[in-house]
C-alpha cells in the first residue's frame, strides 16, 4: 500500500465560520494517513488512517477500510475499522459498520449494521 501523510492547511473560504473543512469527492482515492485540524467529508475510498480534530462525515458512497477518529462522526457509508468518536457516532440508514467503537454517545437509525464491540466513554472534545 502507498503511504501518504498529510496535513492539510486552512482553507481561505470554509463552510463552518471559519475552521478548515477537506472533502474526498466520490471518484478520490486515499491511501495512507490523513491528519487534519478541522472538518473532513468523505464521499470516496479511504485505505488507511483517518484522523480529524473535528467532525468527520462518511458519505453514502463511500468504502472506508481505516481507523477512524474524530469529535462527531456520521456514517452513512461502509466502513471497515475502528472508530472513535469523542463525542457522537451516528449510524444512519445505510451505514455499514465492521469494528470496534469507542463513543461518548451513539445513535443508530433503522437500517444500519454495526458489527463490533461498543465501548461508552464521558464525552470529551
Amino acid at each position: 500500500m502507498a503511504q501518504a501523510e498529510k496535513t492539510a492547511a486552512p482553507a481561505s473560504t470554509t463552510q463552518n465560520g471559519g475552521a478548515n473543512v477537506v472533502s474526498l469527492g466520490p471518484r478520490d482515492i486515499l491511501q495512507g494517513r490523513l491528519e487534519i485540524q478541522g472538518d473532513l467529508r468523505i464521499a470516496g475510498n479511504v485505505e488507511g488512517d483517518l484522523k480529524a480534530s473535528g467532525d468527520v462525515t462518511i458519505d453514502s458512497g463511500a468504502t472506508i477500510q481505516a481507523a477512524v477518529e474524530g469529535a462527531n462522526i456520521a456514517v452513512r457509508g461502509q466502513v471497515t475499522g475502528n472508530v472513535t468518536a469523542r463525542k457522537r457516532l451516528t449510524l444512519g440508514g445505510s451505514g455499514r459498520l465492521n469494528g470496534d467503537v469507542k463513543v461518548g454517545r451513539l445513535t443508530v437509525e433503522d437500517g444500519a449494521t454495526l458489527n463490533g464491540n461498543v465501548t461508552m466513554q464521558s464525552e470529551r472534545g
